[in-house]
């Protein structure tokens, strides 16, 4: 599976995963017993890896939000960019622009055009901010 099907494929079970109570292991069962997205040990790791981060994610979505309340983010954004920010901050081996241009792809097809651009702004503030460090 390339990584653009992973990304997806994740971000489906993590969409999902924000409306159920069901435990993971149960939803890369459905999506496997449904045949509609394929969850091989790439999307559960990814998957596993953005939900043990969650909380260090939200605190750095809050800190570039530009209303800084989470729960003023609507669900689909907010696993967007948790799914950015996490490989900007954890998959160094990731480049940068190929880590946006998937989130803004992804909120292409799943959410409306103001999705897309305050995605791409907090995203664009945090890769300036962290960018900015490294030099």
């Amino acid at each position: 599976m390339k990584k653009h099907q992973c990304r997806e494929n994740a971000f489906l079970i993590l969409f999902e995963a924000s409306f159920r109570d069901d435990s993971l292991g149960e939803l890369f069962a459905l999506a496997n017993e449904i045949d509609e997205i394929e969850v091989n040990s790439q999307v559960e790791e990814f998957v596993n890896s953005i939900i043990s981060k969650t909380q260090d994610l939200d605190e750095i979505i809050a800190v570039y939000s530009p209303k800084r309340a989470l729960s003023r983010i609507a669900r689909i954004n907010l696993i967007l960019l948790r799914m950015a920010i996490y490989e900007l901050k954890y998959c160094s081996e990731t480049p940068v622009n190929v880590v946006v241009s998937e989130a803004i792809r992804l909120s292409e097809l799943y959410a409306s055009s103001e999705d897309t651009a305050f995605i791409n702004g907090i995203l664009g503030n945090y890769t300036r901010k962290t960018q900015g460090e490294k030099n």
